[in-house]
């Protein structure tokens, strides 16, 4: 007889009663038990099986607490744990330790949105969640959107979250932002095992569109970075690579998004996005010039 999975032996333990009444409670803390032990749970259902326990609760119930303020003493100790687990399991592909992997990228997403809003953490500390954070998502091979039964992954969206608080760090420059936008070129033209399900180029364009509201970066350096992404799929021949699928999806959803406009994510303070980014005009040209070749039926010179 084998033994029960750990993880299933861990869900089980849980008392899911309890957060479901914290749920309940409009996510009202707990009077009779330690924020930090509460995290330490909330952490752990991270990498559940169970889409309940990990999207409602786990990643649901944490990042409302740090959108509150109840961690903001203790935000640089539970960022360094978030962190530290974007490395378990990392190079497995199809198992469940991707699970923990995004859910951390997520939380740890949150917790750098609210040291954006009120600061609390380290620029050295940032920086390092950085470098963690961008190494995780060019390393990260399972890239499936959903596992039946256990609900949604989506790594590479999870990642575009956490580029897109990045991207609205105090402590990353024009330096720093580049190295953002060569993450998600170098993300998009890896080899990929499938078309993005899950809405992951909409996820990478809105955090791009986060760096560009910083006006920090400018033609200089978008005019070759999307020249780059031009290339991989100007040369890309019948079947079609799913990399250059999900390149041509984000770079037509970046576009969008520059032409209509976006909205601020959740928390996010709205004056961030009050203007559109200098570079909109001359970058929404470059990406027009660029999508002129990225189908057949495209007019391949402006009319």
């Amino acid at each position: 007889m084998t033994d029960v999975d750990p993880r299933a032996r861990a869900e089980t333990s849980v008392d899911m009663a309890f957060w479901d009444r914290v749920v309940a409670a409009d996510h009202a803390l707990p009077a009779d038990r330690r924020p930090a032990d509460l995290a330490v749970e909330l952490v752990e259902l991270l990498g559940a099986t169970d889409p309940h326990l990990r999207d409602d609760l786990g990643l649901g119930v944490l990042s409302t607490w740090v959108s509150r303020g109840v961690y903001d003493d203790l935000l640089p100790g539970l960022g360094d744990g978030l962190s530290d687990r974007l490395r378990a399991g990392l190079g497995e592909d199809g198992t469940w330790s991707v699970l923990r992997r995004s859910f951390s990228a997520a939380a740890l997403a949150a917790v750098l949105e609210r040291d954006n809003v009120r600061p609390r953490v380290a620029p050295e500390t940032v920086l390092a969640w950085g470098d963690h954070g961008l190494a995780w998502l060019l390393a990260e091979r399972d890239l499936r959107s959903h596992i039946p039964g256990a609900g949604r992954v989506q790594a590479v969206a999870h990642g575009a979250d956490l580029i897109g608080a990045l991207a609205r760090s105090r402590h990353l420059g024009e330096g720093g932002l580049m190295v953002l936008l060569d993450t998600v070129a170098d993300r998009l033209l890896a080899p990929a095992p499938a078309a993005f399900a899950g809405r992951e180029e909409d996820r990478l364009a809105a955090a791009t569109m986060a760096l560009l509201h910083r006006d920090a970066v400018g033609l200089d350096v978008l005019e070759p970075w999307v020249e780059r992404m031009a290339a991989g799929w100007s040369r890309a021949a019948d079947p079609v690579p799913a990399s250059v699928v999900n390149t041509v999806a984000y770079a037509r959803a970046l576009h969008l998004q520059l032409l209509l406009g976006t909205r601020p994510p959740s928390g996010v303070p709205a004056d961030l996005y009050a203007r559109p980014p200098a570079v909109r005009v001359d970058l929404l040209a470059l990406l027009q010039a660029a999508l002129r070749s990225s189908g057949p039926f495209a007019v391949r010179s402006a009319l």
